[in-house]
C-alpha cells in the first residue's frame, strides 16, 4: 500500500484520505488550521475557526451529485449528518405533475452547513487506523527525486516549519490556491497555463435560526430545496440547513455601490422583506440572526494546467477538489464535485499503485472528463448571469472573445427551462443538469428530451407568484436602509 500525504484538510482532502484510509493505505493529512473544537457535532462545528477556509462561512448545496456519492462510497458519513440534524430534501416535490421514474429518487439535495459536514468528515478521518491528521503544519514546498521525461517525480513535502516527511504520492488538496503551483515552480518545473473564466459578481449572506421547530415552514419552498428566486437584476434566495438553520444569500454585480449595501444588517433585512418568499422568514418573532452578514466575491471558474502549455504530469503529485477545478459557488457545484473528484482519485490511485507517471496522465484524463464539462458550464453561467443582470443596471455588456461556446445554444436552453414548467420528463433533465447528476451534453444529446422541449416550448409558462421588486425600488430600499452610504 502507498504512503499518501495529502495537504489540505478541506472537504476534498478529507474526503480522499477517508476514501484512501478506507483501503488501506497509509495516509498523512496537514492542515494549516487548528482542529476542531471537541465536544458535540453541531456546537463544535460552530466553534471552529478556519481562517484557511473563509468560504465555510457561507451558504452551501450539497445537492444530489453529492449525496449519490455519499450514499455509494461513505454511507456513515450521510447517516451521520443525518443524525446530527440535516435532512433530506426530496426536489420532485417542485415537479409538475406526472408519473415518476426509476432515478427520481436520486433527485435530493442534503440541507446541512459546510462546517457541520465537514466535522463528521473530519471525525470519520480520525477513526481510521492508517490516517494521521496534523493541524497547524503548512506545506511550503516538495521533495524531488530524478525520474522520467519530466526529469523529476515528487518523493515528499517540506512543511513550513522546515519539517522533511517522505511520501509515495503526494495530492494537493489547498483549495483554489492550488499551492502545487508555487511547489513546482520552486522546484524548477514552470507552471502550466490554466483555463480561467471570470465570475464578476458578489453575494451577501447571512445565517438564522428558527425560533419554534415544531411548526410548519414560515413560508413556501418555492423552488424545491430552497425559496426566493433568481431574477433579471438580482438573486434572493433561502436554503435550509440543519438544526432549524437557514442561510439567505442575494447576488449582485460587483460594481453596484448601491446594493454593496446589502453588508449592513438593515439593509439585508430590508432587501429580504421586499424579495418574493423571504419576508416571512425574517421576522423577529420567527427568527433570528446568527452573525454578522458576510460579503464574498466569487471566484473566478479555473481549470488547473489546462491552458497554453499544458504540462505533462509530475509523478508523485496530483490535484484534488479546488486545487484541480473551481466552479462559480454561486450555482452549488463546487462542494458536490470536490468529494465525487476525491472518490474517484481513490480508484484512480488503487489502480497504480506503483505511482508512477501513469497515475499523473490518468488523474488529468478524470479531470478533463468529469471536471472540464462543469469548467465550460461555470464559464457560460457566471457570463451570462452577469450579463443580464448589467442589462437591468443598463451598463454596456463585457465582450468576452475567449469564453468557450456554451454546452447547449442559449435558446435550447431556455426552451427547455420553459418547458420544464410543465413536462415532467423535461423537468427531471434539466432537474439532473441543475444537480450535478448528468453534464448538459448528456441531457441534450438526447433525441426523446429534444422531442418534448419542442413540443412543449409554443407554451411557456406564464410568469406566477410575487412580483420581485424593480432594479430601481430595490436600490432605493437598500439605500434607505444604510445610513451614510452613497447610491451611484
Amino acid at each position: 500500500m502507498a504512503s499518501i500525504v495529502i495537504a489540505g484538510g478541506g472537504t476534498a482532502g478529507l474526503a480522499l484520505a477517508l476514501a484512501l484510509g478506507g483501503r488501506g493505505h497509509r495516509v498523512r493529512v496537514l492542515e494549516r488550521s487548528a482542529p476542531p473544537p471537541d465536544g458535540p457535532v453541531v456546537k463544535s462545528a460552530e466553534l471552529w475557526e478556519r481562517p484557511s477556509v473563509p468560504q465555510a462561512g457561507h451558504d452551501h448545496i450539497l445537492n444530489a451529485l453529492g449525496v449519490r456519492v455519499l450514499r455509494s462510497h461513505a454511507p456513515a458519513v450521510l447517516d451521520a449528518a443525518l443524525a446530527e440534524g440535516a435532512r433530506l430534501a426530496d426536489l420532485t416535490a417542485a415537479a409538475p405533475p406526472g408519473p415518476a421514474e426509476p432515478g427520481d429518487e436520486e433527485l435530493v439535495t442534503l440541507l446541512v452547513r459546510r462546517a457541520v459536514l465537514d466535522l463528521v468528515l473530519h471525525r470519520a478521518v480520525e477513526a481510521l487506523p492508517g490516517v494521521a491528521l496534523s493541524h497547524r503544519t503548512a506545506v511550503a514546498g516538495v521533495l524531488t527525486a530524478p525520474s522520467g521525461p519530466t526529469g523529476l517525480r515528487v518523493t515528499g513535502v517540506v512543511t513550513e516549519g522546515g519539517g522533511r516527511i517522505p511520501a509515495d504520492l503526494v495530492v494537493d488538496a489547498s483549495g483554489r490556491r492550488s499551492a502545487s503551483r508555487s511547489w513546482l515552480a520552486a522546484a524548477g518545473v514552470p507552471a502550466a497555463g490554466d483555463l480561467t473564466g471570470p465570475s464578476r459578481l458578489h453575494a451577501f449572506g447571512r445565517f438564522y435560526r428558527l425560533h419554534d421547530s415544531s411548526g410548519p415552514p414560515p413560508g413556501p419552498l418555492n423552488r424545491g430545496n430552497a425559496a426566493g428566486g433568481v431574477w433579471d437584476h438580482y438573486s434572493a434566495v433561502l436554503h435550509p440547513a440543519d438544526n432549524e438553520v437557514f442561510a439567505i444569500t442575494f447576488g449582485a454585480l460587483p460594481g453596484d455601490r448601491a446594493m454593496a449595501a446589502l453588508r449592513t444588517p438593515a439593509a439585508f433585512t430590508a432587501a429580504c422583506r421586499l424579495s418574493p418568499y423571504l419576508a416571512d422568514w425574517v421576522d423577529e418573532g420567527v427568527a433570528s440572526p446568527l452573525g454578522p452578514v458576510r460579503a464574498i466575491a466569487m471566484p473566478p471558474n479555473i481549470l488547473r494546467g489546462a491552458g497554453p502549455g499544458r504540462q505533462r504530469p509530475v509523478a508523485g503529485l496530483v490535484r484534488a477538489g479546488d486545487a484541480a477545478c473551481v466552479t462559480d459557488p454561486m450555482f452549488g457545484r463546487g462542494l458536490s464535485l470536490a468529494l465525487m473528484h476525491a472518490f474517484r482519485l481513490a480508484d484512480l490511485i488503487d489502480e497504480h499503485p506503483s505511482v508512477d507517471e501513469w497515475l499523473g496522465l490518468a488523474a488529468t484524463e478524470l479531470a478533463d472528463r468529469v471536471l472540464r464539462p462543469w469548467y465550460e458550464q461555470g464559464v457560460h453561467d457566471s457570463w451570462s448571469r452577469a450579463e443580464r443582470w448589467r442589462a437591468a443596471a443598463g451598463a454596456p455588456p463585457v465582450p468576452d472573445p475567449g469564453r468557450p461556446a456554451p454546452p447547449v445554444p442559449g435558446p435550447v436552453r431556455e426552451a427547455a427551462s420553459a418547458a420544464a414548467a410543465t413536462d415532467r420528463a423535461v423537468w427531471r433533465g434539466t432537474t439532473r443538469i441543475g444537480t450535478g447528476l448528468a453534464a448538459p451534453a448528456e441531457i441534450f444529446s438526447d433525441p426523446e428530451f429534444l422531442a418534448r422541449v419542442r413540443a412543449a416550448a409554443p407554451h411557456p409558462r406564464v410568469p406566477s407568484g410575487p412580483r420581485p421588486p424593480t432594479y430601481a425600488e430595490l436600490r432605493q430600499t437598500v439605500t434607505a436602509h444604510a445610513p451614510g452610504r452613497e447610491e451611484g
